[in-house]
């Protein structure tokens, strides 16, 4: 067991070494996505349409969706590919919808089957340990997925 988990470190350790850029691309990405989502979405629930929320989150993710993946594809996985645009552009979607999984599952089991029930608690397992799971299994997926290969012609 000691020796597999040493093992499984210096891989970790590898990995991280040798993908630092892309890694450090990747998160940037996130990063601003993140605030596309947020300033989307509240450009369109105070000032375009007060009223409608869920109407106005829809159109922030998607918009925030299309962002990510046009700088995923343009920047951060520029060298890599192995499908056409459309074939690509419907992974990554289903790869951000695999990708919400973590933050939800982290929720529904500190919320409901562990019984932490405060604000806090659920800020901490959906947007910390979830939001940490699903990134971590975008990345994954959208390296072993959306973007298989590795190529020179982008």
């Amino acid at each position: 067991m000691k020796q597999s988990l040493a093992r499984s470190y210096r891989w970790v350790r590898q990995f991280l070494r040798q993908n630092w850029a892309e890694i450090t691309k990747f998160l940037t990405v996130g990063g601003l996505n993140y605030l596309v989502d947020l300033a989307v979405f509240n450009l369109l629930l105070l000032w375009v349409a007060p009223g409608g929320p869920l109407a106005d989150k829809c159109v922030a993710i998607t918009v925030a969706t299309t962002f990510s993946w046009l700088m995923n594809r343009s920047w951060t996985f520029r060298h890599r590919g192995g499908h056409g645009i459309f074939l690509e552009a419907a992974l990554f979607v289903l790869v951000n919808v695999l990708g919400a999984l973590p933050p939800l599952l982290c929720l529904w089991l500190s919320h409901y089957a562990l019984g932490f029930t405060s604000p806090l608690a659920d800020n901490l397992s959906a947007n910390v340990l979830g939001l940490i799971l699903g990134t971590a299994l975008r990345y994954a997926l959208y390296r072993l997925v959306v973007f298989p290969r590795p190529h020179d012609n982008r």
